[in-house]
């Protein structure tokens, strides 16, 4: 263990390890014992039945574990608060009650420590529903105090090495981690009610497909070659559709060895759903409906207001427009499309927008999209038909060759689900992979255009960025704070341990 720790909290340690040794001598080791938690914060609370006007009411016994988060200690009788995974909840003991050994050990306790207590309910004159001790154990010795006094932590690099802590002593933090599992709880039940199938594929992929990113590469020693982590779960879950499996979905972690930004973390969740002889309009209709029962089931309203305070309606119907019209909109040209790509640059100057005169022409256009009208685009909109440049698995409109049949959903001026009527035709498929492999964006997946070849059905297919999600519906400022453990540079302490390990 390194000794990388500063005088006081050296001390503190060894205050706390000599009450540990204390306890041990007396023949208790806390790491050992056990305690029958029948009830949380929640559930224990529950039970308390109000007392009516000069009638007595028998209260419930409820035995409850939780972490010690503060103390008052008043002669003799004491009140403390304990947190569990519900919350927090009151505890009073009483010397005459508890017993005077009981009693002195429990107010000896240090802030962090995890105890088990059991007792009837009551309600002090504050109101506060409290557990009125009658029997208590030490079930996990806390060796180091909670940060700040237990006010809570602020600094955004301590919170995310250290969740743990964040989770103790931050319930805005506890609420949003909690609030994502009951969101992908829902997103499955939601599926699963539309006749959609859950499945599992490899995360170890010999191609890095399915999308124009950059991969983590690693050395598979039995196989002696390189594979990739994948960067999108898409080219297997096609196969699946050829497969006969016409609802299929998958929500997995995928990496993009790519930058770092309150938007972007290397490694994300991904919800990606295929149903067979459907397309991309069959996509808007699940979305919609996807995240209205996710507004109606876990937040109970369909009004969320973003971290600078905007409010956002998510309930009714969506707007949609196409692509061509918001550039023609934003640009305020009418003849932006037949323009050269140097008229264009040289017009993306006085729009104010800093474009690479490197870039192709779409791409161009693609950055005042992305740079002008996708940071407007706050309430709901279904921005249909891209150039068909930007996609190699989507079908082209019969009616425009230049675009695709396809949307991208922007709320709170983000991407949040992007969605195809899927190419199933393997000859052009094979011409738009090549188009690509030509830009060094994407490797060429032969064994998926062989399973294309056997014949896959018209389907639509949709990606949600899981974490994005989580993001608008909480109200969260930075994807770091939507995903437990953030990828982050090691700590100083970290890399000084690896080395000592590593004998360098």
């Amino acid at each position: 263990m390194s000794n990388n720790t500063s005088d006081n909290s050296h001390d503190l340690f060894a205050v706390r390890l000599a009450k540990l040794n204390k306890l041990r001598e007396e023949g208790i080791d806390p790491f050992r014992q056990n305690w029958d938690q029948a009830h949380t914060s929640t559930t224990a609370k529950a039970l308390y039945k109000p007392e009516e006007e000069g009638e007595e009411v028998a209260q419930a016994e409820v035995s409850i574990a939780g972490r010690i988060t503060n103390l008052n200690v008043m002669g003799k009788a004491m009140f403390a608060k304990l947190l569990d995974r519900d919350g927090k909840i009151q505890i009073y003991a009483k010397r005459d009650e508890l017993g005077e050994e009981k009693y002195f050990k429990l107010r000896k306790h240090d802030i962090g420590d995890i105890i088990g207590v059991s007792g009837p309910l009551f309600v002090t004159k504050t109101g506060e529903i409290t557990v009125r001790v009658t029997d208590y154990a030490i079930v996990s010795k806390s060796m180091r105090p909670l940060p700040e006094k237990w006010h809570g932590l602020s600094d955004s690099d301590t919170i995310y090495r250290n969740r743990h802590l964040d989770l103790i002593v931050n319930e805005e933090s506890r609420e949003r981690f909690k609030k994502r599992s009951a969101i992908i709880s829902c997103i499955r039940r939601y599926l699963e009610a539309q006749d959609f199938m859950e499945v599992e594929t490899s995360t170890l992929h010999h191609i890095a497909g399915g999308a124009a990113a950059r991969p983590f590469v690693t050395h598979f020693n039995a196989l002696d070659c390189d594979f990739y982590l994948r960067i999108a779960l898409e080219l297997h879950l096609k196969r699946l559709l050829v497969g006969g499996f016409d609802r299929v979905f998958e929500i997995g972690r995928v990496f993009r060895n790519e930058g770092l930004s309150r938007r972007h973390n290397p490694e994300f969740t991904m919800l990606e759903v295929y149903q067979a002889y459907s397309d991309f309009r069959g996509m808007m209709n699940l979305i919609h409906g996807m995240v209205q029962t996710i507004c109606n089931d876990v937040l109970g309203t369909t009004k969320i207001t973003n971290s600078e305070g905007v409010e956002i309606e998510l309930g009714g119907e969506w707007r949609e427009l196409s692509y061509k019209d918001l550039i023609l909109e934003a640009t305020k040209d009418a003849d932006w499309f037949s323009k050269s790509t140097e008229e264009k640059l040289a017009a993306t100057k006085e729009l104010g927008i800093q474009v690479n005169p490197e870039l192709e022409d779409y791409e161009v256009t693609n950055n005042v999209f992305e740079k002008l009208i996708e940071p407007t685009l706050i309430q709901p909109t279904f921005v249909t038909h891209i150039p068909k440049e930007l996609c190699p698995l989507a079908k082209i409109n019969q009616e425009d060759s230049g675009v695709l049949d396809v949307f991208e959903l922007c709320i709170n001026g983000q991407e949040i689900a992007p969605a195809y009527s899927e190419q199933n035709d393997p000859f052009i498929q094979k011409e738009m992979f090549e188009a690509q492999v030509g830009e060094e964006t994407q490797d060429l997946d032969t064994e998926f255009l062989t399973a294309m070849e056997q014949g896959m059905p018209p389907a639509g297919g949709m990606g949600v960025g899981i974490d994005r999600l989580i993001i608008l519906l909480t109200g969260a400022a930075n994807i770091r704070d939507t995903i437990l453990f953030p990828a982050l540079r090691p700590s100083k302490v970290q890399q000084v341990e690896s080395e000592e390990v590593s004998g360098e």
